[in-house]
């Protein structure tokens, strides 16, 4: 038997990460982290820039407050400001090597909020910073990190 019809599936295709800075972004997510530039188009004075993580079906779009076609110039200064405090948005990943990935990101320079830890709710996760403030968070289930050990 089975459950109840829901209707069609629904994925998730497109996560809007907003930076300030579109170059400086990539050298985080592409030559940091080897995230693949999906796509990186210019038009009428935007930028159009998405990112994806390996294996993964969503891209991330990195976008600037400056591209955002409805916002008001008082919007647009607002939200550089969350940015800069890094409250505009949070991002959790997924890693199969969560302490490999830890060390890349520290030797490479990146701001690490906090060291991997084995967490109660079932993962061993680290947190860091990318340049425009965005909190990441990288996390491993504790099965997998377990046997890496």
């Amino acid at each position: 038997m089975s459950g109840p019809s829901v209707g069609p599936m629904v994925t998730v295709s497109n996560v809007l990460l907003t930076v300030h800075d579109h170059d400086e972004a990539l050298e985080f997510y592409r030559d940091l982290l080897g995230f693949a530039v999906t796509q990186d188009v210019s038009y009428e004075g935007m930028r159009w820039v998405t990112v994806t993580p390996p294996g993964a079906d969503v891209h991330i779009v990195l976008e600037t407050p400056q591209s955002w076609p409805d916002a008001s110039p008082a919007d647009r200064e607002a939200a550089a400001d969350l940015l800069a405090k890094g409250l505009m948005s949070r991002l959790v990943f997924t890693t199969d090597d969560v302490d490999a990935l830890h060390d890349r990101l520290s030797a490479g320079g990146a701001e690490i909020t906090s060291e991997p830890v084995d967490q109660q709710y079932g993962v061993r996760d680290f947190g860091v910073r990318d340049p425009s403030g965005n909190q990441l968070r990288f996390n491993q289930p504790l099965a997998a990190a377990a046997s890496r050990s």
